[in-house]
């Protein structure tokens, strides 16, 4: 066991863990935060996404030694402080959500898509999406949320989405 400090969800945590337990299991047993889900435990369903300093990172196959202290760690939970993230008001406006499992997963991929392209076509989000699996098949849900998120957000900051 290991004492590592960890930047979660803007708050400074410290945890005692091997190094090589996976951040997925630190982030569900340790620190209690559930929202982040297991699926496939090999990085290729999605369900455990969570950001790493904005980038969307499978926390399943990422081991906490491979994380530094000051990378930004944000889950589901920490995606926003107040009030609900824009991807996450087009997944509810748009009755995404099935079973769920997968969803916080699917956000928190879109909502790293959509800050590196705030003006995606629908191609650009099959390609930014195709590796999160959804079992109920909300596939066309999903791509128009993040359209439609896109396009509340251009609307808020005055641009157009051409």
């Amino acid at each position: 066991m290991s004492e590592f400090s960890l930047n979660i969800n803007g708050k400074q945590r410290i945890v005692n863990v091997d190094g090589d337990t996976p951040l997925l299991w630190v982030i569900r047993d340790t620190l209690g935060y559930t929202g982040t889900k297991f699926g496939c435990g090999r990085g290729l369903c999605g369900a455990c996404t969570i950001h790493l300093d904005g980038d969307a990172t499978r926390s399943c196959v990422t081991s906490i030694d491979m994380v530094d202290d000051d990378i930004e760690i944000i889950t589901i939970e920490g995606l926003t402080e107040d009030n609900p993230h824009p991807i996450q008001e087009a997944w509810l406006e748009g009755d995404v959500p099935q079973c769920g499992y997968c969803q916080s997963g699917q956000i928190m991929t879109a909502s790293a898509f959509l800050d590196r392209n705030p003006n995606p076509n629908e191609s650009d989000i099959d390609t930014a999406m195709k590796m999160n699996i959804c079992r109920c098949g909300t596939y066309p849900q999903i791509k128009k949320a993040i359209l439609s998120a896109a396009e509340n957000k251009a609307a808020s900051n005055g641009g157009d989405r051409g």
